[in-house]
């Protein structure tokens, strides 16, 4: 007897959404069963970890915090993507165009440079794009993978921090911490809401999961790379210049980090600190997938991650839940969220071997 696996013509709308759904009800099932095995309660620690954050206005504003740049960098991602162009270094081009933006407070400390805020978002995204760029000419000059090329360059981005601030850019009067000067509030984006953290760079991430939609479902570029991701030989046939979807998939990703990067340091931080890399370009990488590659997806799987982000905080303290099991139980996530889809879209055929 074999086993083969063969594609589905076309799955249903009720199985396509019904799948993150049933990805969150077995990692919370599995959850349960590691969480009691590291002795801790584990219906205590799963109800701080989804339903805390809803449990006091600020704690669900920190959700929306959190879920700007997860939602902005994972639309990016997500366009690339679905092109199998795999972008895995967003997180050092959200600490490049970190850097980028920082320059304009770090030089006019006392916010006399004009228009001080568009020039660190128009600066944030054009330093994405220019590292994102890198691998994209490495990978259509040269050959070399995305994704190895994406992920080491990461972890230059991060040296290249960690130079400014122990170096030129940090802040004298800083009692030795690695960080710039503080910003002035020409450089700092307006808050949403009175007493809470969340900003305006939630409408960045909304703004371009608009744009995302438009390009992917109703513009010729998005059918062209909807059509490199789904059928590279049809691609090539239709004229589909391949370099140049490399080139879009990739730039496109590291705008939207480098955009998300100048939202957090002129946001929450409101100065550079080693802190700003969080790890919000690997968690997009969940958060694209678990969403199924799709803009409105994205805007929900983004919440959903951050919720656990900030229950996280919330399990470690009033349960006593270890840091990493949040990070386990993202993982689990996207786990068991590729399983139930590769079970929507193949079905398994099982036939008999022919005995000689």
């Amino acid at each position: 007897m074999r086993v083969r696996m063969s594609r589905r013509d076309e799955a249903s709308r009720l199985a396509v959404f019904g799948a993150p759904v049933l990805a969150l009800a077995l990692t919370c099932i599995t959850s349960l069963i590691l969480f009691a095995a590291l002795g801790v309660e584990a219906g205590t620690a799963l109800y701080a970890l989804l339903l805390s954050p809803f449990l006091s206005w600020y704690s669900f504003t920190e959700v929306l915090l959190k879920m700007g740049p997860l939602l902005l960098i994972a639309q990016g991602l997500a366009i690339g993507f679905r092109a199998n162009v795999f972008n895995i270094g967003a997180e050092g081009q959200f600490v490049i165009g970190a850097i980028c933006a920082s320059a304009f407070p770090v030089y006019f400390p006392m916010g006399d440079f004009p228009l001080m805020l568009p020039a660190m978002i128009l600066a944030g995204a054009l330093g994405g794009m220019a590292y994102a760029g890198i691998a994209a000419g490495l990978r259509t000059r040269f050959g070399a993978s995305e994704i190895l090329v994406t992920l080491m360059l990461t972890l230059i981005a991060i040296q290249i921090l960690n130079y400014l601030l122990l170096g030129p850019w940090k802040d004298p009067r800083g009692f030795n911490f690695p960080q710039t000067v503080m910003f002035p509030a020409e450089a700092q984006l307006p808050r949403l809401f009175e007493g809470a953290r969340t900003n305006i760079s939630l409408f960045f991430a909304l703004g371009g999961s608009i744009f995302a939609y438009l390009l992917m479902e109703h513009h010729f570029h998005g059918y062209q790379l909807r059509t490199a991701g789904l059928a590279p030989r049809a691609a090539i046939y239709a004229g589909f210049i391949a370099p140049r979807m490399v080139w879009l998939g990739l730039l496109v990703g590291g705008l939207a980090a480098g955009i998300a990067g100048a939202s957090e340091v002129a946001g929450p931080l409101g100065q550079l600190q080693r802190s700003v890399s969080t790890g919000y370009g690997f968690a997009a990488i969940i958060v694209a997938y678990v969403g199924g590659l799709r803009p409105l997806g994205i805007i929900a799987s983004s919440f959903l991650i951050s919720v656990i982000y900030i229950g996280g905080d919330s399990a470690t303290v009033s349960a006593g839940l270890p840091i990493a099991a949040v990070d386990v139980f993202q993982g689990m996530l996207l786990v068991f969220y590729l399983l139930t889809f590769t079970l929507i879209r193949f079905r398994f055929q099982f036939e008999r071997m022919a005995v000689s």
